[in-house]
């Protein structure tokens, strides 16, 4: 049995098999997922697992370099904005690394999901709770 923490066996073959720059995406109940990208559904119902939950276990197993959030998340979700962000600062302080934050349209955010390995579909509820996680590397 492995001793990292996360538990999904299907998000932990996605993290094992990204490159530098690759991307996984954590979505909310809502997103639209590409037919042709890999969807990992973990919704068991509205609110379970939450957003924040599933990005805390990914972050710690994948090394993050950047990320991509929708514009429309600050300006229409700040509590929970800032929430993501807090989480992001964090991970920069564990990993010792700068993580640039990249804002696009919400309609730019679900196009770039179609160059993700795969999207991790959470039970959040919350408008535009997306994030688009890039690949660092750990050396």
């Amino acid at each position: 049995m492995r001793k990292a923490t996360l538990l999904s066996a299907p998000i932990a073959r996605v993290i094992a098999h990204m490159g530098h720059t690759d991307t996984l995406c954590i979505g909310d109940a809502g997103l639209p997922i590409p037919t042709d990208v890999e969807r990992i559904d973990l919704a068991v119902i509205k609110g379970l697992p939450r957003f924040m939950d599933v990005l805390e276990a990914v972050t710690g197993e994948l090394c993050v370099e950047r990320v991509t959030i929708a514009q429309e998340l600050a300006d229409k979700q700040p509590a929970f904005h800032a929430r993501v962000m807090e989480h992001i600062a964090a991970l920069e302080a564990a990993q010792g690394n700068t993580i640039s934050v990249g804002l696009v349209s919400h309609e730019a955010f679900k196009e770039r999901t179609g160059h993700c390995k795969a999207v991790v579909r959470t039970g959040e509820v919350t408008p535009f709770a997306n994030i688009i996680l890039h690949a660092g590397v750990t050396f």
